[in-house]
């Protein structure tokens, strides 16, 4: 199995963490792979928050929507990232929209959170994937500008506690051939 396709089977939601810092050198490693993300017409229309500051972070954490089996990641993570998308850029011409499905910004930072979350993996570093919260509560407290929106909430740390792999879908219940 070649290094990528472990790293992808291997990533998991880690939603415990060490209490130990992540390194200046290997978020700055995990940051120089993510920009190479791929995107619409090359728009990278990424902008990424990192968030050390514990304020901040509890503040981020009243945000989680109940039940949220990541809310304690917000705060027990050494770093907290929170990736925001440019809006009217990804899948625009001339300011205007060229696809079917619209603004294509949310596609773009799929891409990049994939890239971040599977890096990060490799670099020995575990992340979750939160994705409900009060978006705009949470966007007035990292100050996200006008134009721009706050999709992902993505705690960063070393994993405390690693869980087996879930049950996937066979390949021949998700995969058609010529025709759905």
């Amino acid at each position: 199995m070649s290094d990528i396709i472990q790293i992808i089977k291997e990533r998991r939601s880690i939603r415990k963490y060490e209490e130990k810092d992540v390194p200046e050198e290997v978020l700055n490693s995990l940051l120089e792979t993510v920009r190479w993300s791929p995107s619409w017409a090359n728009t990278q229309c990424w902008e990424l928050i990192v968030v050390k500051d514990k304020a901040l972070k509890e503040g981020l954490k009243d945000t989680i929507l109940p039940k949220n089996p990541a809310t304690n990641a917000i705060t027990d993570a050494p770093v907290l990232l929170a990736l925001c998308g440019k809006l009217k850029s990804s899948g625009f011409y001339k300011d205007i929209v060229t696809t079917k499905l619209g603004d294509w910004f949310m596609f773009d930072l799929g891409l990049f959170t994939q890239t971040l979350c599977l890096a990060a993996h490799n670099l020995g570093l575990g992340t979750v994937i939160v994705g409900l919260f009060d978006h705009d509560k949470a966007k007035n407290i990292v100050k996200v500008p006008d134009g721009y929106e706050l999709v992902v909430l993505i705690p960063l740390g070393y994993p405390a506690k690693i869980s087996s792999a879930p049950k996937r879908r066979e390949i021949g219940e998700f995969v058609h051939h010529n025709t759905f």
